[in-house]
């Protein structure tokens, strides 16, 4: 049930990191019960709603918070300092928002998107299991499409609204093409199989949304482009994405620091020292690349580029390292007590795993920069 956000009226006085520490610190004393159960917080998201920091990325002038994209990644970084999963997935919808206010800054409306977030509206993405060629299967029908596909993972899916996707249209008249689309979670054949199981970020409901038979209507076609060419519009995606996800891993990387430098405190023995030193070396090297992200987006008035992608790729692949680095080292400077399941250090390491797994991955990614460094299509 969508629970509809407050209006936000004056965000010149707005101290959006308290807001999201007081949400993070509520929903902290659940955290290690849904890293057992597996069970994303609805709740959570309906705190994030009435917080108004679901809208906060939209522009005031559509009624949202105006926060800047570097803003956000501090609301999202604040989140992951108390509860992985929901930073996580939360991350899922602001970079939907942050694409949205790419295109507003360069001239093309946005409006419609911007009210249904205003109004309450989750988004969900699919865009990692997409990717350029997308999945799934498109019939075209009068008036729309029949649209048939399963779509995993969809972090965040039970809590949504919306679902942001694309489907592959291989019978269209020039060739496959993939179809951009908006899909209410409420349409007839959406439905959700709870399929995710892992080692890490077990809370954050990233589901498979299954969708048999389902009508997306003309209007809701966002885009439709060849399906074997790379699309300019994964350049932006990319641009207002990834540092809005690697802020929330910043944060769980930035928790366990704190708990390691916590336990530590008070030793002074060469190794704890040693290793203390390492840990925050790796922090702040994490803490820089994805300063350097949100630097390089300009506030979301990045070019749309090739070499800007890979920049930002680039970017994302050393920050995972040392953001993994980082919290194997917290858990190393606070000795065997960080091994124990009765610690939250060893949730957290598992948990910033998933930073791997965002696109692109480590081999993916390289393969991309090289062919754009070579002055290649991005993909071949």
């Amino acid at each position: 049930m969508t629970t509809t956000a407050p209006a936000i009226t004056d965000t010149t006085t707005i101290d959006w990191i308290a807001r999201a520490r007081r949400v993070g610190e509520t929903l902290r004393p659940e955290v290690a019960d849904r890293d057992r159960s597996g069970e994303i917080s609805l709740a959570a998201f309906d705190l994030l709603r009435e917080s108004g920091l679901s809208a906060a990325l939209v522009p005031a002038e559509f009624g949202g918070g105006g926060v800047s994209h570097r803003e956000m990644g501090e609301i999202l970084r604040e989140l992951g300092r108390h509860d992985p999963s929901t930073a996580v997935a939360f991350a899922m919808h602001t970079h939907l928002v942050a694409a949205q206010v790419w295109r507003h800054n360069h001239g093309i409306d946005a409006a419609p998107l911007f009210a249904k977030v205003v109004a309450g509206a989750i988004l969900v993405s699919t865009g990692a299991s997409d990717w350029v060629g997308s999945n799934g299967r498109a019939e075209r029908v009068e008036g729309g499409y029949r649209v048939h596909a399963r779509k995993a993972p969809a972090s965040g899916c039970e809590a949504g609204t919306v679902l942001v996707t694309s489907v592959r249209w291989d019978d269209a008249p020039d060739g496959p093409q993939v179809l951009h689309c908006a899909i209410p979670f409420a349409a007839e054949g959406v439905r959700i199989e709870r399929t995710w199981d892992t080692m890490g970020l077990r809370a954050t409901g990233s589901h498979t949304v299954v969708l048999e038979d389902v009508f997306v209507p003309d209007a809701a076609v966002s885009l439709a482009r060849p399906a074997t060419v790379w699309p300019p519009l994964l350049n932006v995606v990319l641009g207002a994405a990834m540092p809005l996800v690697m802020a929330a891993y910043l944060g769980i990387a930035d928790g366990a620091v704190d708990l390691a430098t916590a336990s530590a405190a008070g030793r002074s023995d060469a190794p704890t020292v040693q290793l203390a030193g390492e840990m925050a070396t790796a922090h702040t090297t994490a803490g820089d690349l994805v300063d350097a992200m949100f630097a390089a987006s300009e506030n979301l008035h990045f070019a749309n580029t090739d070499q800007y992608a890979s920049r930002t790729l680039s970017r994302k692949t050393a920050a995972a390292d040392a953001l993994v680095h980082t919290v194997r080292l917290a858990i190393e400077t606070a000795g065997g007590l960080g091994y124990s399941r009765d610690c939250e250090l060893e949730m957290r390491y598992r948990d910033v795993h998933g930073c791997l797994f965002h696109p692109l991955p480590r081999a993916k990614q390289t393969h991309f920069t090289g062919r754009v460094l070579l002055g290649q299509s991005p993909i071949g």
